[in-house]
Order: C-alpha cells, then sequence, then structure tokens
C-alpha cells in the first residue's frame, strides 16, 4: 500500500535519528547497525526496509545525496521508519521485475513486511516512511 501524504496520526516517539553525511554504499551496512544497536533486540525486518531505502536513493538520487534515518515508536507500539532526502521529483514505483532480473524487488519486500507505507513529499524532498510492528 502506498500513500502520497501520511503524517502520523497520532504524537510519535523519536528513538533514533542518524543524519547520514551522504547516501553511500558503505553507510548502508552502518545505518542498519546502527538501528540494530539502538533497538536492542532482533529486528531483521527494519533492517531491511532501511537497507532498501537507502540503496533506492543511492540508485535514483544519487550517490553523496545526503539523507536523514529516523525511527519512532507509534503510539499502538508500532516502529515508523523514515528516511528522508532532497530530491522531491525521485518518486517511487514498485516494479514487477522478471524472474531473471537482478534489481527491481526493493519496494515489494518493503510492501511485504511492512504493515503501510508512503511518501511524504515537501519543498524540501521527500521522507519514505513505513511501519513494522515492534521490535
Amino acid at each position: 500500500m502506498t500513500e502520497e501524504r501520511d503524517a502520523p496520526e497520532a504524537p510519535l516517539r523519536q528513538l533514533f535519528e542518524r543524519q547520514a553525511r551522504f547516501a553511500l554504499p558503505k553507510a548502508v551496512p552502518e545505518v542498519r547497525h546502527a538501528v540494530r544497536e539502538h533497538l536492542g533486540a532482533p529486528c531483521p525486518e527494519v533492517q531491511l526496509c532501511v537497507t532498501e531505502l537507502l540503496t533506492n536513493v543511492i540508485k535514483h538520487v544519487g550517490e553523496s545525496t545526503p539523507v536523514a534515518v529516523r525511527l519512532f515508536r507509534t503510539p499502538d507500539g508500532r516502529t515508523r521508519l523514515e528516511v528522508t532526502d532532497p530530491d522531491p521529483h525521485a518518486w517511487l514505483i514498485a516494479r514487477h521485475p522478471n524472474p531473471d532480473d537482478e534489481t527491481g524487488r526493493g519496494l515489494l519486500l518493503l510492501d511485504a513486511v511492512a504493515r503501510r507505507w508512503g511518501v511524504w513529499l515537501t519543498p524540501a524532498g521527500k521522507t519514505v516512511w513505513c511501519e513494522l510492528s515492534g521490535p
């Protein structure tokens, strides 16, 4: 499920924010590790989503793009992940790759593990967010 704009329904408690100086391939495992360390529990779905969203910025907006990664706890206990970049024009489109394609499954994975996800556009850029159960 995608939604063009979906502000949080209620105040969220921020758990983590990391301003990655640049979206670079070497930053992906560093941020994934930081998320795991911060949550203090196994969180493979959250780590998968942060990997896919950061990789999308690198691939579709460009290496060295400034990004911010934030985690929130919703009032009902879900984890909300947000990845913000400065490009308001790079729209996300879920592809339907052929079995032999090596890419194009990131948003399908996000859709499969997240309870819901979407894109929040602003004049300063976009935030791609997803909400997951726990940890």
